[in-house]
Formats: structure tokens, C-alpha cells, sequence
């Protein structure tokens, strides 16, 4: 981990020593790094990081809560090409925000959310493109549809006009190997494919499970402070 006093150039180390960790766990997994996009995850950090980021190269960019994520996106800049991709567990009554600034929504885990996502499309609207979120745990509460309705959540969610179900997402429960984890997770995504076949994306991996995530197929990994920093203290 770089110790660089400059720090443009100790977050241009971290990410570019991340990237080689990607690199080298795909090549480990017989798979090729170009396969997989990295998210970089900004919570916490001003939108100075995101441009510096956005010098270094980074085009997808992730946030938890749609305040940020609403205030980023319009805070002035030539940031073309910029994907933002939404992470957090979303409420139907911020579907419309989310809609307004991310291209991309991980966490859509109900009916009700892909409805709202559907509601706020305006008229001309691009397609959104959403993943399926999948609680990987025993605890109902936890964020995420179960496997056990995720089959009925795709074929709800495929027959919305403005949306595009590209895949599945989830978070590594604590207190379990990650590995063992991802593995359900890439079966959830049979269950899913067989609903539209060509939703072919796995959200899944953060700084501590990438690797893991990886192996079982991960097609986009959700990596924060290992790139960004310590997050700013928030309160």
C-alpha cells in the first residue's frame, strides 16, 4: 500500500495495486481481467475524489445513499462517460432521484422497488439497467430477495418496458466463507438466466472477498477503501 505523502499520487497507487490484484486473482481463476468491470465505491469521499478518479481512468463509479449520489451527479464537470451505479438498499419513495443520476441499480430485491424504478421512467427515459439482489442469509430482515422467490422477482421485473435485468447481486454474510458464499450466488444467477438469458452480470466482491468473488464468476467487483482511503469521518 503506497505511504505517498502526494495524495493524487497515493490514490493513483492504490488503485493501480488493485487493479494488478484483480488482474492476477482473474488470471488464478482462468479468466480474463477485461471480463470484469471495477466499481469504484466514493461514499463519504467529495466529489473532488470522483474527478481525480476520473482523471486516473475510473468510468464506474458506486454510491450507497441516492443523497449523495443525487448531490454528485450534479455538482458541474466534464465528466463524460461516467457510469454511476447505485448500491444501496433503495425505498420506493427515492426510486425517482435514483432513476434521475444512476445508470445502474444493484439492489432491486421487490416488486414494489422495480414498480417505482418503472414509475419515475420519464418520457424518453434510457433503459435502466438493474440487478436482482439475493439475501445469501437465514435472516429475512437482510437486504435482498430470497433464492426462493428470486425466480418469480426476474420474471416480474423482465416484463417492465424501461427496465433490463442484467444479473444478480449480493454481499458476503459475516461469519461464513465468503467462497462458499459466491458459489450459491453464481447458482442464483443460473436461476435467473433461465428467466432471461442473456442477464449474464454477478455484482459480488469488496475489498476483503474480491478475490473470492472472483472465482465464482463475479463479473463486477465493489471495491471502496482499498482505492479511496480511510473514509472521512461522518457524523
Amino acid at each position: 500500500m503506497s505511504t505517498s505523502a502526494d495524495p493524487v499520487r497515493a490514490l493513483a497507487d492504490r488503485l493501480a495495486e488493485v487493479d494488478d490484484r484483480i488482474a492476477r486473482a482473474a488470471r488464478d481463476a482462468g479468466r480474463d481481467p477485461a471480463q470484469i468491470t471495477r466499481i469504484v465505491v466514493t461514499k463519504f469521499h467529495p466529489v473532488a475524489l470522483v474527478d481525480e478518479l476520473y482523471r486516473l481512468g475510473v468510468r464506474d463509479m458506486g454510491e450507497n445513499r441516492q443523497q449523495e449520489l443525487t448531490a454528485k451527479t450534479a455538482e458541474p464537470g466534464d465528466r463524460a462517460g461516467l457510469t454511476w451505479h447505485f448500491i444501496g438498499q433503495l425505498q420506493t419513495k427515492k426510486a425517482r432521484a435514483v432513476r434521475a443520476a444512476a445508470a445502474v441499480v444493484h439492489s432491486v430485491d421487490r416488486d414494489r422497488v422495480a414498480d417505482a424504478l418503472e414509475a419515475a421512467a420519464g418520457e424518453g427515459a434510457p433503459v435502466l439497467d438493474v440487478l436482482l439482489q439475493v439475501n445469501l442469509t437465514d435472516d429475512p430482515g437482510r437486504g435482498g430477495v430470497s433464492p426462493a422467490g428470486l425466480e418469480a422477482l426476474a420474471a416480474h421485473v423482465a416484463e417492465l418496458e424501461t427496465l433490463r435485468v442484467r444479473g444478480v447481486m449480493a454481499v458476503a454474510p459475516l461469519g461464513e466463507s465468503p467462497a462458499a458464499a459466491f458459489e450459491r450466488l453464481r447458482a442464483h444467477a443460473d436461476t435467473v438466466r433461465s428467466v432471461v438469458a442473456d442477464a449474464d452480470w454477478i455484482s459480488a466482491g469488496m475489498t476483503a472477498d474480491f478475490a473470492e468473488a472472483i472465482a465464482a464468476g463475479a463479473t463486477h467487483l465493489r471495491i471502496g477503501s482499498a482505492i479511496t482511503g480511510p473514509r472521512p469521518v461522518h457524523g
